[in-house]
């Protein structure tokens, strides 16, 4: 029994890791070009709000409780959006400081290649 939840949970993580839209986008910030887009993405959270409320009222007014999973998975993904908009600055500033970096020390090797042959 605990061998087929396992597998089950395996193959949902594996299947919303792949094809869930927030998931996709997600990844998609958090490349170098992307990490600008961090902020911005953070308004993406308030559709997902909207759809988990909207679920939320539905399931209240008697609709079929499976919707409580949506609610589940929009606030999720909601969340995810929310925590990505400051994680995305921090990583780019990181980058853009290691960026920096590497260009003084590039700059440096070319002066004294070029002091080196004068």
């Amino acid at each position: 029994m605990f061998r087929m939840i396992l597998a089950a949970s395996i193959f949902i993580r594996g299947f919303l890791r792949v094809w869930m839209p927030s998931n996709i986008v997600l990844d998609l910030i958090r490349t170098r070009r992307g990490l600008k887009w961090g902020v911005p993405g953070m308004l993406l959270a308030a559709p997902y709000f909207a759809i988990a409320y909207w679920c939320t009222t539905a399931i209240e007014a008697g609709a079929p409780g499976w919707l409580n999973l949506i609610v589940l998975v929009c606030l999720w993904s909601a969340l995810k959006f929310l925590i990505m908009g400051p994680i995305s600055l921090i990583l780019l500033a990181k980058t853009r400081l290691r960026e920096r970096g590497q260009q003084r020390r590039v700059g440096r090797m070319v002066r004294q290649t070029t002091a080196e042959s004068a």
